[in-house]
């Protein structure tokens, strides 16, 4: 494998974006063997290695010492999502199974309100075994605290590349214990293996609090209460976010352009204390995986959407794929989160609930992410292309190290720190 491939252009400036559309896919194409997936987690999950990529030079050592590589007074943010067990079975009377893999809320679509309702909601779903479910409702008998209860199944009309579908149950028991009774958790396609009993706790982040994903941000996964204890010891400041990882960030990119592709849209939830202590820190922040990175880019987005329109709404502030690329801008990241911290004062706003599409690759320029923390990505992927982006166009050194160097890949395999 060559252990350089010429950087993409310098930026014509530091407001001007070249345009990825173009990019051919088939570039970041890299030999990713099978042994090399990580299957399982090793037992202690600080224990991983580090890969360290700073200023174009790459070394290694273990993750535990990730916090003596930050700067003193430098702001970590994680994102605080919770993976679902969103797999749920169904045997119909002529004993086919139908997988019902829940993608978003449809009805509540609030998220927190969602795994709270009681006794009927609605999703929309990735359908397996569809040709075995022409109509009628999947019945499944649960037990949940000693009580036996139905919960039934109705499809409902096609939604994009899912279904809606109607969940009923004839118990007072929220949708967060029906899940918890009847759900699998999903874990990446790509292990080729079951979900087991440790994936529950291993597939999790040791500060994940707030329900929805059904791919966990791996890049967390490498941190122990002790790994934070350090963070803190070393006068590194931490603050969360939310974004809800889909199903989607396994989507590979099937077309030679990436313009063929259509990114997944993601929900984000950011506190208005989070985005004080954003400006606090100038604007910059050590991004804990791609998540955050979407999400704390998107921010800078929605900033120059209330600068222009402050009348727009949660919703209407949604970063749409190829935004960041449409429209030059001299504003400051400071200037942007500033203009978006008002306008949720303005609101009466606590928590920013919205949504990102946004796709990152080599010709964007970074606004908020200085650092980051992340795992090795698939070949051919988005997200490859995300972390491309970051080190300007020098990702092949940093892979190739990794894959003559016994690094473990994907959700479970090491961890990377890059400073460009």
């Amino acid at each position: 494998m060559p252990h350089s491939v010429p950087a993409w252009p310098e930026y014509l400036s530091k407001q001007t974006m070249i345009n990825p559309k173009h990019i051919h896919i088939s570039d970041y194409q890299y030999p990713l063997p099978d042994e090399r997936i990580a299957k399982f987690p090793i037992a202690q999950r600080d224990h991983s290695k580090l890969l360290v990529y700073r200023h174009g030079e790459v070394g290694e050592d273990v993750f535990y010492h990730l916090p003596d590589y930050l700067p003193k007074g430098s702001l970590m943010v994680f994102n605080n999502t919770k993976v679902i067990q969103a797999r749920m079975h169904f045997r119909k009377s002529t004993g086919a199974l139908i997988e019902v893999f829940l993608l978003e809320p449809a009805e509540p679509s609030d998220y927190e309100l969602m795994f709270q309702t009681s006794g009927h909601c609605a999703w929309y779903c990735l359908v397996g075994n569809l040709k075995k479910w022409k109509e009628g409702s999947l019945e499944r008998e649960i037990t949940i605290k000693g009580s036996h209860l139905t919960v039934k199944a109705t499809r409902g009309p096609i939604h994009g590349t899912s279904y809606r579908i109607d969940f009923d149950w004839n118990a007072d028991v929220s949708f967060a214990e029906i899940i918890d009774a009847m759900g699998e958790l999903p874990i990446p396609p790509y292990l080729n293996r079951e979900t087991q009993e440790s994936d529950k706790t291993t597939y999790q982040t040791v500060y994940s609090k707030i329900k929805g994903s059904v791919a966990a941000p791996t890049a967390g996964l490498h941190f122990t209460e002790q790994v934070l204890q350090s963070i803190d010891a070393a006068g590194i400041e931490r603050e969360e976010l939310t974004l809800h990882v889909g199903a989607g960030t396994f989507k590979p990119v099937k077309s030679e352009e990436i313009e063929g592709h259509e990114m997944h849209t993601e929900f984000i939830s950011v506190r208005r204390s989070t985005i004080q202590k954003l400006l606090d820190h100038n604007a910059s922040a050590i991004a804990v995986g791609t998540t955050s990175v979407r999400t704390l880019e998107s921010l800078y987005y929605m900033g120059l959407k209330v600068m222009q329109h402050p009348e727009l709404s949660e919703e209407q502030l949604h970063v749409s794929q190829w935004e960041p690329y449409e429209s030059e801008s001299l504003t400051t990241a400071v200037q942007a989160l500033k203009a978006l911290a008002d306008w949720m004062d303005a609101k009466g706003l606590e928590v920013l609930h919205s949504s990102t599409q946004i796709i990152i690759a080599p010709g964007y320029d970074y606004h908020i992410v200085k650092m980051l923390v992340t795992n090795f990505h698939q070949p051919q992927s988005t997200l490859l292309l995300l972390v491309s982006a970051f080190v300007k166009g020098d990702w092949r050194k940093i892979y190739d190290y990794a894959l003559t160097h016994d690094f473990r890949f994907l959700s479970y395999g090491d961890s990377s720190l890059l400073i460009p």
